[in-house]
């Protein structure tokens, strides 16, 4: 996401010039404080899932998708406070004698976006593997590899990388601001990549997984590996699909006042946070659905979240185990 639009972009005008009121400024550095401790709540969480999963927990195709996307959310926050506390130094002025300040905002939006981006991936690359694991369970059984998770991963992270080296570095923020040719085609490209591909992969494959749920609904529970995916896809729907439009919107200066256009950065900052901040906190809920007990422990919690339905076919596979050797 192009931040550098705002970065330059002046609070201190005048009511009448821009659309701000005189305590413009005491204004965003409340949103910016708040955002800042959404973050901080989030990366906690993060933290908290990836250590499990990845040293307490037993791995399997599923984990090493959530795993990534932790990372990534995890790293989307942190730079999202770094790019925070830049736009909170300008905000009251900070030192304009600091030469590297437009590297070192380069820098951070690298970052962010290429976690934002990997995120999304993720996200998509879980919910429709799942999706064709319910579809096509033979073909999947029969044609998945075994290291197909940890490959898929890898190229997540060079696409998202990627995308975000070529958004960044081919388009500053003043080609931004005079929507150069190469802006223009970057634009259209996220556009098409986050709107018409990843979102439509997206809704499908979590209409198919509710469509599976409404079926099992009526013998029994649902996996919770369900739950949290089509949970984890309604919530990115929510925060992050509507400001990508409004984005694009704001490029092609559909949006007139700067009062609008810092606002809406705002906006996006708070959905974006969101939906990184709550997706550990969903598998904590989710793992402890259906739990009577009231002391649970987080490894007790990820481990049903994310291992219930392995649990499930063993017990399915002893059963028949069992019935064939007592007849």
């Amino acid at each position: 996401m192009e931040f550098n639009g705002t970065s330059h972009m002046g609070l201190n005008t005048s009511e009448d010039e821009s659309g701000f009121d005189e305590n413009a400024n005491i204004h965003f550095a409340i949103a910016a404080s708040c955002a800042v401790a959404l973050c901080l709540f989030g990366m906690v969480g993060n933290i908290i899932v990836f250590w499990y999963l990845c040293f307490r927990i037993p791995k399997n195709k599923y984990t090493v998708y959530i795993i990534n996307l932790t990372a990534a959310d995890f790293l989307f926050l942190t730079f999202t406070v770094f790019i925070i506390g830049i736009q909170f130094n300008k905000l009251i002025g900070g030192n304009n004698d600091f030469t590297g300040k437009e590297q070192l905002y380069l820098f951070a939006e690298i970052f962010y976006d290429s976690a934002q981006y990997s995120g999304m991936f993720f996200l998509t690359a879980i919910s429709v593997e799942r999706c064709l694991s319910v579809l096509f369970p033979i073909w999947y059984k029969c044609n998945r590899q075994k290291n197909q998770s940890s490959i898929v991963c890898i190229c997540l992270w060079i696409i998202g990388c990627s995308e975000s080296l070529i958004e960044n570095l081919a388009c500053s923020s003043k080609d931004f601001d005079a929507q150069t040719n190469a802006c223009t085609g970057i634009e259209i490209m996220r556009f098409v990549i986050s709107i018409g591909i990843c979102l439509p992969l997206m809704v499908t494959s979590s209409l198919i997984l509710l469509f599976r749920i409404q079926r099992t609904l009526r013998q029994q529970y649902p996996p919770r590996l369900y739950v949290i995916i089509i949970a984890a896809v309604f919530l990115f729907i929510l925060s992050v699909t509507p400001f990508s439009f409004l984005w694009f919107l704001m490029y092609f200066k559909l949006l007139f006042s700067h009062v609008q256009t810092v606002s809406l950065f705002y906006a996006i900052v708070f959905c974006t946070v969101l939906n990184s901040t709550l997706n550990p906190y969903i598998y904590f809920i989710v793992g402890r659905l259906r739990k009577t007990t009231p002391k649970v422990s987080i490894h007790e919690i990820l481990q049903r979240a994310f291992h219930e339905e392995e649990a499930e076919r063993e017990k399915i596979t002893n059963k028949e185990v069992d019935t064939e050797s007592s007849q």
